[in-house]
């Protein structure tokens, strides 16, 4: 038999093998064999990572963690899966991995110097039901880990941190992320009232290695040692902004790519006389972008955008409020230069209600951007502040963890020209409680705030879940938490995009007429 006939053969056997385990694992009724469009399928597998969560001794943090119910293959439940995240432990000194001097946190100590373990900090039983972990002190290392099986549909977790005092007396959250290789944070500062370092994680064992680059009003900022950083395997390594350049910007757009490997990156923001958050990375470069979830009591907006691209921007800004839309004042349009970092300043833009802020090109077409905003709360030296980044859409399903009794507030936005109806669910309690469902309605071009339902019986903290009804338009969402310390307002805002919990997945079939051809 020829090499050829050989070859063709092995093909149909693996394709028949394919075909088959699609039609196992599939769902019943997922796959119609005369329908073209790819079937969406539960994933099998996540990754999430944490930063390493403060350097001060007064940090006070909790690690939240949540997977949905309702998104399970047929069979699946005897494969309940597993769901932890852990430590980043970087291999023994003798491992042959590379180190680096670049990642220092100011006060000569690494991340990956930390001690640490590899047990779990956090892990989930069964989907639906959130747990929780707590750390305090300045050793709570970066964490990475992976859910399978029932548990990776959605699986979603945070790190929450309140400061109690000294610089930095804040409360900062962030969702925990997926790896990826490309990540724009507009926002940061080299200020001499901030310091803002960028945390890169590592989650594969081999080292990483990432580039970061700075822009300004005038351009790309020259970063003398931001080229070529060494990220170890399985560790952390936090960049101080202001050790890659001698140039002092108050609003500055990062860009972090990785030339070997996958990170997560997020960047730590401390101002000394507004406290503190995490900033996320923007949405990918868009020519529109929506920020979601502007606190009604926002004293002071700072909106930062960034073409990134070879064209200059031109935006049409408009708030999206309980009532509609509207343009503030002196805002119709903002040009922002190629290459270049602008920023405006909106004051106190919601004057009292919750809002969300909406850019759209000028023009047709229009160039792409990234934005965030930097929001504060408080006057004088009762100050707080908190980051939005520009948010992708809800999608199919979106969580977030860490809600707290008379402490969240959920802040629902429909940009388009459709009304969206949105399932608003309250799961159960990390110590107890039982789940709860609301439905929404959102007129399209406004923002509806509202106080999620409490877990009936609640104990502890519990995970929110929201999922539009994709007959409606598009939803954004973002979700408040606050608290107050001596009369201090802190706050931290996370916003929820798609969760991922489903792939789509082609339908196959034999087709043994390709050994005739």
């Amino acid at each position: 038999m020829k090499r050829t006939t050989l070859s063709l053969a092995a093909g149909a056997v693996a394709l028949a093998a394919l075909t088959g385990f699609a039609s196992l694992t599939a769902p019943a009724g997922s796959v119609d064999a005369g329908a073209k469009a790819p079937a969406r399928l539960p994933v099998e597998r996540s990754s999430l990572l944490c930063p390493a969560p403060s350097n001060s001794d007064l940090a006070q943090t909790t690690y939240t963690a949540f997977t949905p119910k309702g998104t399970a293959t047929a069979g699946s439940a005897d494969k309940p899966g597993t769901a932890a995240l852990t430590p980043a432990v970087p291999p023994p000194a003798d491992s042959g991995a590379p180190a680096t001097d670049k990642g220092k946190d100011g006060k000569g100590k690494k991340a990956s110097d930390k001690p640490a373990s590899d047990k779990p900090v956090i892990s989930l039983k069964e989907p639906g039901k959130p747990a929780a972990a707590t750390a305090n002190g300045a050793d709570a290392p970066a964490l990475t880990g992976s859910a399978d099986g029932l548990l990776a549909p959605g699986w979603t977790a945070q790190l929450t941190t309140q400061i109690t005092g000294g610089i930095g007396r804040a409360l900062l959250g962030t969702n925990c992320t997926a790896p990826d290789a490309d990540f724009w944070f507009p926002g940061a500062s080299t200020a001499k009232d901030r310091q803002d370092y960028v945390h890169l994680t590592n989650p594969d064992d081999t080292a990483a290695v990432a580039d970061i680059e700075l822009f300004g009003k005038d351009g790309a900022i020259k970063a003398d040692t931001g080229e070529g950083i060494t990220i170890p395997a399985r560790s952390s390594v936090p960049v101080l902004l202001s050790t890659l350049t001698g140039t002092v910007a108050d609003d500055l757009t990062v860009h972090v790519t990785t030339r070997a490997g996958r990170v997560g990156a997020v960047v730590q923001a401390t101002d000394a006389k507004a406290g503190a958050d995490w900033l996320p990375a923007s949405a990918e470069p868009a020519a529109s972008q929506v920020l979601p979830g502007i606190p009604g009591d926002a004293a002071d907006v700072r909106l930062i955008v960034h073409a990134p691209g070879a064209d200059d921007a031109d935006l049409k800004v408009k708030l999206a409020g309980k009532g509609g839309s509207f343009t503030p004042a002196g805002l119709d349009t903002v040009h922002v230069k190629a290459g270049m970092t602008a920023s405006f300043d909106l004051k106190n833009v919601t004057r009292g209600e919750s809002g969300s802020l909406i850019l759209t090109p000028n023009a047709d077409g229009g160039t792409p951007v990234v934005a965030a905003l930097r929001v504060v709360r408080g006057t004088g030296d009762k100050q707080e502040t908190a980051f939005i980044p520009a948010a992708a859409p809800v999608g199919a399903r979106a969580t977030v963890t860490d809600n707290r009794d008379k402490a969240a507030a959920l802040v629902l936005t429909a940009p388009g020209t459709k009304d969206a109806s949105v399932k608003v669910t309250s799961s159960a309690g990390t110590e107890g409680g039982e789940p709860q469902s609301k439905t929404y309605t959102v007129k399209a071009g406004t923002t509806l705030a509202v106080d999620p339902q409490v877990p009936s019986g609640l104990k502890g903290s519990y995970a929110l879940t929201v999922e539009p009804d994709p007959a409606g338009g598009p939803v954004y969402a973002a979700r408040t938490l606050a608290v107050t310390q001596d009369g201090v307002p802190l706050f931290t805002v996370q916003t929820l995009t798609d969760d991922k919990g489903t792939v789509a997945v082609p339908a196959a079939a034999q087709d043994l007429t390709v050994l005739g051809k």
